[in-house]
């Protein structure tokens, strides 16, 4: 999880440089607004799973998956209306951007662990 936040800060980082350089401070600000909007919900999400919790049981896991991804989703919604509301100016195409490709990075990130389960490449000692 802390792979797929530090990527999506480092593309959004990125993009915002790119956005900066080609189209100006607003369109590079306005990218990275998009990439934080979806690192801080995705951060949300994390912390609800890996937070230790009383009851160790899938029940519990499950519960904190369904409050963290309600929470993630609250939050991304407060983002994006508190940039369109506080934010001026503000380019709306660096803006979503900046956010899809954030999100691209969970998805890259799911396929990279799905392909190293498939061979057998452990992230952990456990399967040595």
């Amino acid at each position: 999880m802390l792979k797929v936040l530090v990527g999506q800060i480092g593309i959004g980082a990125v993009l915002a440089a790119v956005f900066w350089g080609l189209k100006g401070h607003v369109a590079g600000y306005s990218a990275l607004l998009g990439s934080l909007t979806c690192v801080i919900p995705n951060a949300f999400l994390a912390l609800r799973l890996v937070v230790p919790r009383r009851d160790p049981g899938a029940r519990a896991l499950i519960r904190a998956a369904y409050i963290g991804e309600l929470g993630k989703l609250a939050l991304t919604v407060l983002m994006f209306s508190v940039v369109f509301v506080l934010v001026r100016p503000l380019a709306a195409a660096p803006l979503f951007t900046g956010f899809i490709a954030a999100q691209l990075v969970t998805i890259a990130g799911l396929l990279v662990r799905d392909e190293q389960e498939h061979t057998g490449i452990s992230s952990n000692n456990n399967g040595e």
